[in-house]
């Protein structure tokens, strides 16, 4: 039974509300159709992520979780109830629209299921600016791959030709498409939810993004729809995704790279500075190990940051610094190393990052036998601290050298996590301690008792001496390179403290 727009909303348990989601009929698939878009997309999703070093994922023991996405026009509160969904502030929020361009992906779990929400960009089915165009087509793709969706609108304004314009593109989808109505703040505003029904559905959810009513009621729809749940992977520290991220100024080519290496467009890549807002994490799977591709806004120099926007899609970078691994610092082949690419890589080195140096644009270079090198010697001279960094020569454009840098990231990460026995440690820490001995301090020997690893990411030393005070910085840049020589940390940071002997 349809209700009309005055019928008062079914009580809980009756019929009416153990249906579920309206199926839209199959009568439009064209918008999704000229892009390529099938119906059994799921089933080769879950057998293939698409890309240039694309490898098969349904090995034993290997789980996907459900995908939810969250679509709708812009600002109509969809990062709020990414961040509410997921339980963390992933997503920019701001009182701007478009504050969202490329597809966010985060976990969440609700009732013992466990699934995946992507946050969209806001959708305009008859926008044609370029940057609008793009932001529509990441909007298509994750309707394409995603089991369930929730079509978001605002209460406050209304009814809006974009939400039935949206509501006619989802029409034929075979999955369940469940009908959001934000803003609704309490009581008073319920009654703004009844304009909805026009749509032709059998039921609107009313929520509150930000205050989180009626988000439960809409959890519990939600997981009765998602599909069987997959028995649970064994953890296994092999099977921990290598996380990457892509920095570096403006407009040096970061979403380029995350699109080359992918091998489709996953952010959108537009020559206007400032495109990519949110970071942007990408899950890939390449020679059976797993990574996490993180695209970050493009860091400026603090004189040039005015937007609040801007000011959070920098902090949100820094954040996405702070949890990876290893850090693809990007630099402009043709502008050469500046004095923010040197900012920025003292940020990730400060984060305790691995960093590998990637100059992009080097197809647009004129070259010659002494280019390479007279490139090399210029970092080395003005990025002294990342002398230990390895530096590759790309085209993002191109393709050229990008298979380059995923063999690098293997070699960077074996070191960034290896573990080194305490007594291989000390056996080959007499000779080169025994070599060079640490200073005398107040006229009284300082000898180094032993030294052991405490940690990894990066790797992390403790010397035990008599009096810590006593050594100094030069005997432990000593300690540090001898300690990269010796052990195999040529690619990566190496922490060293002194603790005295108790």
């Amino acid at each position: 039974m349809r209700r009309t727009f005055f019928d008062p909303a079914p009580p809980p348990g009756t019929a009416e509300t153990k249906r579920a989601p309206e199926r839209l009929r199959p009568s439009s698939l064209r918008a999704l159709k000229q892009r390529g878009f099938r119906k059994d997309s799921r089933a080769r999703r879950r057998d293939r992520i698409p890309g240039t070093f694309g490898q098969t994922i349904g090995e034993k023991g290997r789980r996907l979780k459900p995908l939810i996405a969250i679509i709708g026009r812009p600002n109509v509160g969809k990062s709020t109830l990414f961040n509410r969904l997921t339980d963390r502030k992933k997503a920019i929020v701001i009182d701007q629209p478009g504050a969202t361009r490329d597809r966010n992906y985060a976990d969440g779990h609700w009732r013992d299921r466990r699934f995946t929400v992507i946050d969209t960009g806001g959708f305009e089915p008859a926008a044609d600016e370029r940057i609008l165009v793009q932001m529509r087509e990441q909007t298509l793709l994750a309707i394409e791959e995603a089991d369930i969706l929730l079509f978001l609108m605002d209460g406050r304004t209304g009814l809006a030709p974009a939400d039935l314009d949206i509501a006619r593109t989802l029409r034929g989808l075979d999955k369940p498409v469940f009908f959001v109505v934000n803003k609704i703040d309490g009581a008073r505003h319920e009654d703004l939810a009844y304009e909805f029904y026009r749509l032709g559905v059998d039921q609107i959810h009313p929520v509150s993004a930000q205050h989180g009513l009626g988000v439960a009621e809409l959890l519990d729809r939600v997981i009765e729809h998602l599909p069987p749940a997959e028995p649970e992977a064994e953890d296994n520290p092999e099977d921990e995704p290598r996380r990457i991220a892509v920095i570096g100024r403006p407009n040096v080519g970061k979403s380029s790279l995350i699109n080359r290496i992918l091998g489709y467009e996953r952010t959108i890549a537009n020559p206007t500075p400032g495109t990519t807002r949110d970071p942007i994490d990408t899950p890939f799977r390449y020679n059976r190990r797993d990574y996490l591709f993180i695209d970050t806004a493009g860091i400026r120099r603090k004189s040039r940051i005015s937007v609040t926007l801007e000011k959070y899609t920098i902090v949100q970078a820094m954040k996405a610094i702070d949890r990876s691994d290893i850090a693809l610092l990007l630099v402009d082949a043709v502008e050469g190393v500046t004095e923010q690419d040197v900012k920025i890589a003292g940020l990730a080195v400060e984060k305790g990052s691995a960093v590998i140096l990637c100059v992009n644009k080097w197809d647009a270079v004129d070259k010659d036998d002494a280019t390479v090198g007279a490139f090399v010697a210029d970092i080395r001279d003005k990025l002294k601290f990342l002398e230990f960094a390895p530096i590759v020569f790309i085209s993002a454009l191109t393709g050229q050298r990008v298979r380059r840098i995923l063999e690098i990231i293997e070699g960077v990460y074996d070191q960034y996590t290896r573990r080194i026995a305490t007594a291989e440690l000390n056996r080959q820490a007499r000779d080169f301690i025994a070599a060079h001995p640490p200073p005398r301090y107040r006229n009284r020997d300082n000898a180094v008792s032993y030294l052991t690893q405490v940690g990894v990411k990066p790797p992390t030393f403790i010397f035990f001496v008599k009096e810590p005070k006593g050594m100094h910085f030069s005997y432990e840049r000593y300690l540090t390179n001898q300690v990269r020589s010796a052990f195999g940390f040529d690619q990566v940071p190496v922490r060293i403290f002194f603790k005295r002997k108790s």
